[in-house]
């Protein structure tokens, strides 16, 4: 693999000097979408710590800075529609425009790979890219988790939502200490590589090779020590037995009608079997039980013969207030409890279209949201009464769909009392996509990260559960199925290191960024000129001559 790498290494720098224009960024435009490999379905992990190398050995032979950073456009441009790709059918055209806009992020990040990869790299600068470049990735990833910016869907680290070792490494920096890792190995395996593409080896080079090297064994080690490290979450002795209703694809003109019919049914096969809590799927419910006190009496008498609360989805006009919200309603034996959450994160164009009055012909060309879904003000934790497993008092905190691919908010709700991070979530308009699979992943991430076990129920599947460890357990419900499952998950009262640091990785890389600018300017970094000029002639010996550095 090593010489593969070299050889690639090799025609990449030779080329690199010659290409640009329109097939410079053609080939970064095809390297940057390479990570969505490792991610769900194809879930090729270990894909992750490989797949930016082309594309960084690409930048480093940019040959001025203002080329890198198209590069690093291009590269970033591809990533957002590998990852996003599944957006095609509802956004259309608008989608190759987010991707072309939100690519632009990784313009900085292209000259930053540059000036540090760029020429043989001295010792100082092949260290300071094993921490600058993971840095420059993660802020990126920063910016674009804001939620008025798309939210944080496809961050790199959540690829290894798999792999014990990573989930460990996840509960002491969450999923940004895994991105910073997986960039970090990318960073030193193209150190390497380029080191050993050099025609004649200098001592710089090996020096190069020997700083990547160091780095590559560094973040083995750190992944490796992970398990024996890092303990996992403490259990407490109790568990808690929760069911999810998957109602399965039901569309067509009455589809709320017919959810609702087959998640009764599904519902009442859930009896006799000593649970907590029965989970429903996002928009499970097509009216407001304020104004359809039928159905409300209809999910009381569930409550009543299975012997737990019912947790719904409403998903229409709310009775006291204006506007459409899609809102997690806790329904007991004798109705409603009262105990409500409006899910405050919504899908930007899914949900609602940002600055509709200059985007709204988004609705022209794609399934964008025909009228803007209203936000809720602030998370919840329910309690709920004392279930069948004598767990008096459960605290559980919910989330809706979108909403679990943002690190912050089961965080926050661990730090709120919640002993179960429940997700209600509905991705029936992406069912033949890679999008339900990636959703459901993202529940081990945050089970990992704030030590609660977690159960991803949703309407049309993929249903699944996690341990405090991020462990995946029990029953998978596929999107080809309309059935129950009952997860009985153990309760920890953990408080891991991201539950109380937060996101510390993020802080540490804006800091990093903030020493190398202030290094920068007093003329520490040694920028080079132009990038490695093409191989020349010699004459006197009819040998090619090594590239310049």
């Amino acid at each position: 693999m090593r010489t593969a790498f070299a050889a690639s290494a090799r025609a990449t720098t030779a080329q690199g000097g010659r290409w640009s224009g329109t097939g410079r960024s053609a080939l970064a435009l095809v390297l940057g979408g390479l990570p969505v490999f490792a991610f769900p379905t194809p879930d090729l992990w270990w894909w992750a710590y490989v797949c930016l190398v082309p594309l960084l050995l690409l930048i480093r032979t940019a040959p001025t800075a203002r080329r890198a950073g198209y590069d690093g456009w291009c590269g970033g441009t591809g990533f957002m529609l590998a990852v996003h790709h599944w957006l095609l059918p509802s956004l259309n055209v608008f989608l190759v425009v987010l991707a072309v806009l939100f690519g632009l992020l990784w313009l900085p990040w292209g000259r930053l790979v540059r000036a540090l990869l760029g020429g043989t790299p001295s010792p100082w600068r092949a260290g300071a890219a094993l921490v600058l470049i993971p840095s420059g990735w993660l802020m990126i990833e920063l910016v674009r988790s804001w939620q008025g910016l798309g939210g944080p869907w496809g961050l790199l680290g959540a690829s290894q939502w798999e792999v014990p070792a990573a989930l460990r490494l996840a509960s002491v920096g969450g999923v940004w200490l895994l991105s910073g890792l997986v960039v970090a190995v990318n960073t030193a395996l193209a150190l390497l590589v380029a080191a050993s593409s050099r025609v004649r080896r200098s001592a710089r080079s090996r020096h190069a090779a020997l700083a990547g090297l160091a780095g590559l064994l560094g973040c083995v080690l750190l992944l490796g020590l992970a398990p024996w490290a890092v303990p996992a979450p403490r259990t407490t002795g109790k568990v808690v037995r929760i069911g999810v209703v998957q109602a399965g694809l039901l569309g067509g003109a009455v589809g709320a009608a017919r959810r609702f019919d087959r998640g009764e049914e599904l519902t009442r096969t859930l009896a006799g079997q000593r649970l907590d809590l029965v989970v429903w799927g996002e928009s499970s419910v097509g009216a407001d039980l304020r104004t359809r006190p039928d159905l409300a009496a209809r999910v009381a008498a569930l409550s009543r013969e299975v012997g737990a609360d019912v947790l719904v989805n409403v998903d229409a006009h709310r009775s006291d207030r204006p506007g459409i919200y899609k809102s997690a309603v806790l329904v007991g034996p004798e109705g409603p409890t009262g105990q409500r959450y409006d899910k405050m994160r919504l899908v930007p164009f899914g949900e609602y279209i940002p600055l509709r009055p200059l985007l709204g012909w988004a609705t022209s060309v794609g399934k964008a949201a025909e009228v803007n879904r209203r936000r809720g003000t602030a998370p919840v934790v329910m309690t709920l009464p004392p279930g069948a497993t004598g767990s008096p008092g459960l605290r559980i905190g919910p989330l809706i769909c979108f909403e679990t691919a943002f690190p912050d908010m089961s965080r926050h709700l661990a730090d709120m009392g919640a002993q179960v991070i429940v997700a209600q979530s509905a991705t029936s308009t992406f069912q033949d996509s890679w999008a339900p699979a990636q959703h459901a992943s993202l529940g081990a991430l945050r089970a990992a990260e704030t030590g609660r076990p977690m159960v991803h129920a949703t309407l049309t599947g993929i249903s699944a559960a996690y341990t405090p460890d991020g462990r995946r357990t029990g029953p998978v419900l596929g999107t080809d199925r309309s059935a129950t499952a009952v997860y009985t998950l153990p309760l920890s009262d953990t408080r891991t290191g991201y539950d109380r640091l937060g996101p510390w990785p993020v802080y540490a890389a804006g800091l990093a960024l903030l020493v190398a600018g202030a290094v920068g300017a007093a003329g520490r970094f040694r920028t080079p000129g132009r990038g490695p000029r093409a191989p020349r002639t010699r004459t006197a010996r009819g040998s090619a001559g090594r590239p310049g550095h």
